[in-house]
């Protein structure tokens, strides 16, 4: 896909990891019953001098192993609690069958956004391979990363995310979808801050989304 000549947030800018090997590790232990929601704290809607990142990732082969409600929420929760652990403030998400795409903000104590997601990978391939009685499958293909660095940039992919199952034709309005942020995001921003996300265009936005 070409990139937009001169435009820090293109696809030039994605930068997919070389592997997603970990060392065998702790799994963070979700076969039994996934802890309840951990929701972020309210969205900021403003860039600052913390990093802010669109992250994509999909299954090997888009293969549509997140199929089922419980499995859905298996990674929805991972991802809700790890980025709070790793001081990730997610500002939105959305997780479908084969793929997941987030917004997050780092501070200056987080973890490393890379290492993050390997772990993050990692802990879900175990949860979910236990769940399927598929020991040692490989679960995820890549995940490409995005630095935000223009206010338009940013509200336009924060509104992208939110509506991404309308966009994959899952449901007719966002927040009707369990496991995206549109619902969280419409109880939790003001109603200015709403309408001005829902504002922005969103058919040109360049984000790896074919899935």
């Amino acid at each position: 896909m070409p990139s937009e000549p001169g435009n820090p947030d293109s696809r030039d800018s994605l930068r997919p990891s070389r592997t997603l090997s970990l060392p065998p590790g702790p799994a963070i232990g979700l076969s039994i019953k996934p802890p309840p929601k951990d929701w972020p704290h309210a969205p900021i809607h403003r860039l600052s001098e913390n990093a802010v990142y669109i992250v994509t990732s999909g299954t090997l082969h888009k293969k549509h192993l997140f199929d089922t409600q419980p499995k859905r929420d298996l990674l929805e929760r991972m991802l809700l609690s790890m980025s709070k652990r790793e001081g990730w403030q997610l500002e939105a998400w959305a997780v479908m069958a084969n793929h997941y795409h987030f917004v997050a903000r780092g501070n200056p104590d987080s973890k490393n956004l890379r290492e993050f997601l390997h772990q993050l990978h990692y802990d879900a391939a175990v949860e979910l391979n236990e769940l399927d009685a598929c020991p040692g499958r490989n679960v995820w293909y890549n995940f490409w990363e995005t630095r935000l660095t223009h206010e338009y940039s940013y509200l336009a992919r924060l509104a992208y995310v939110h509506r991404n199952p309308v966009k994959h034709g899952l449901v007719a309005v966002a927040n009707q979808y369990p496991w995206c942020s549109a619902a969280w995001f419409e109880r939790t921003a003001s109603p200015a801050q709403v309408k001005t996300i829902y504002s922005f265009k969103t058919d040109k936005v360049k984000v790896y989304d074919d899935f």
